[in-house]
């Protein structure tokens, strides 16, 4: 389990960020086909993918993305919140036992509506950018 920090709206800053790190493995992309239901031949016939211009299986992008849920929820730790949104740009396939690092860091704050905007990023062992975007969270402070 996760611990979630204890923070209040005002003491978001600019720059602060938070990280979630994950190995992705074969077991969580089965998973996520049972979750999901897309089994789509990409993700599950190595035969098939190998034919692709991924030389072999690919995560889902989705799944890359569900770790940006873990970075946002780590930035609004409790008492709460919710996310309000989040767009998504694949950049690099992500392959089984590839370890990816999911970061959110704060790029705007809206204390009128009480949230914040996130840059999300998902980046390989190699260094490699596999997915950006930004994300809005909304922070309670009950």
């Amino acid at each position: 389990m996760i611990d979630f920090p204890q923070r209040r709206f005002e003491e978001y800053a600019v720059g602060q960020k938070t990280q979630y790190v994950k190995q992705i493995t074969d077991e969580e992309i089965a998973a996520f086909v049972g979750l999901s239901g897309d089994s789509y031949p990409l993700h599950t016939n190595e035969a098939y993918a190998k034919r692709t211009r991924f030389k072999g299986r690919i995560a889902h992008g989705l799944l890359t993305a569900s770790l940006l849920s873990t970075a946002n929820a780590l930035m609004l730790g409790l008492p709460g919140g919710i996310y309000v949104s989040q767009t998504l740009r694949f950049r690099a396939p992500v392959y089984p036992g590839d370890t990816i690092t999911a970061t959110a860091e704060v790029i705007a704050l809206m204390p009128e509506r009480r949230r914040i905007r996130c840059r999300t990023t998902c980046v390989n062992q190699k260094g490699e950018m596999v997915l950006e975007g930004e994300g809005v969270i909304q922070k309670d402070d009950v």
